[in-house]
């Protein structure tokens, strides 16, 4: 069985060096939200808005059952949200972290919370809430529910954060450059915020059946290298960058709809600082540069 897709529109828009965080108008969003009725409507206007950020990479099939199903699962819940793909199209080590970074700047003037969503969780159980997190970051893929991660200080897969909220932990890492701990690292910039991470309650499902992770191990197989001094560094508490280090490129924002839900996609090129982190770019040689303390020269 083969998705259709449709495209609504192409926008090509300019943005040559910007690093801004509100650099175009945003409002022909309110109109397009998805959550059963407009967002102009009595009943949808009062409610809080919630912009669902998808870090992403050549996982287009993936995304062929994500937005569709996420659409349909939120507005179950008349959650009125908008599907963000963050997709890095630079030459560098895919970075989850830098890339919600991203989004959550792109977003945060028309959006009230953000869920950091990998493409290839989805939640089966209804009972899952993706409503406002009034008390804190709510963690939907709990390590008691997720299929794979289960120690306790996990919050990634899915998590919810109030705006307000995120800009207190200012923001994720921008160290980490390929697969893994950049949830563990946001984790503990969530504590020095003060704030207390929260997750489901009475849900009677467990691990095997309340989310279906659609990842293929085998087709898309994680970065998992380490070169330079990566190794040393991102096992570390990063207190130097966040929200107010982050060098980025919007090229391009395309509008789609892929059998029925809309999405709109941020073609985003990262900027790496080789002195600060050399392994954004491990250029082939991960094993032979392991240990060493400076970047190749290229």
């Amino acid at each position: 069985m083969f998705s259709r897709v449709t495209y609504i529109s192409v926008i090509p828009i300019s943005l040559e060096s910007c690093n801004c965080d509100n650099f175009e108008d945003k409002s022909s969003f309110l109109h397009t939200l998805d959550a059963g009725s407009s967002a102009g409507d009595p009943g949808v206007s009062g409610r809080k808005r919630l912009a669902v950020l998808v870090p992403f990479r050549d996982r287009f099939e993936e995304l062929l059952q994500f937005a569709p199903y996420m659409t349909e699962f939120l507005n179950r819940q008349k959650i009125p949200h908008r599907i963000f793909v963050l997709n890095q199209v630079d030459r560098f080590r895919f970075n989850r972290a830098s890339l919600i970074n991203v989004g959550f700047l792109y977003t945060k003037s028309l959006f009230d919370y953000i869920a950091m969503h990998d493409v290839d969780l989805l939640p089966i159980n209804s009972n899952l809430s993706y409503g406002f997190p009034e008390r804190g970051p709510f963690h939907v893929a709990s390590p008691q529910l997720h299929p794979k991660y289960h120690y306790p200080t996990f919050v990634g897969g899915i998590l919810l954060l109030r705006r307000e909220h995120f800009e207190a932990t200012r923001g994720m890492s921008n160290r980490y450059w390929g697969w893994g701990l950049e949830d563990d690292e946001f984790y503990t910039r969530i504590l020095d915020a003060g704030l207390k991470v929260f997750r489901p309650e009475n849900i009677t499902t467990g691990t095997e059946d309340t989310f279906r992770h659609i990842h293929d191990r085998a087709h898309r197989k994680r970065d998992m290298a380490k070169c330079f001094n990566q190794r040393e560094v991102t096992r570390k508490r990063d207190r130097e960058t966040g929200l107010h280090t982050l060098k980025y490129d919007i090229s391009s924002v395309n509008e789609l709809q892929i059998d029925g839900a809309r999405v709109t996609v941020l073609n985003i090129a990262l900027q790496c600082d080789r002195t600060k982190t050399p392994w954004c770019d491990c250029d082939g040689g991960s094993e032979a540069s392991k240990g060493s303390s400076s970047p190749k020269k290229h």
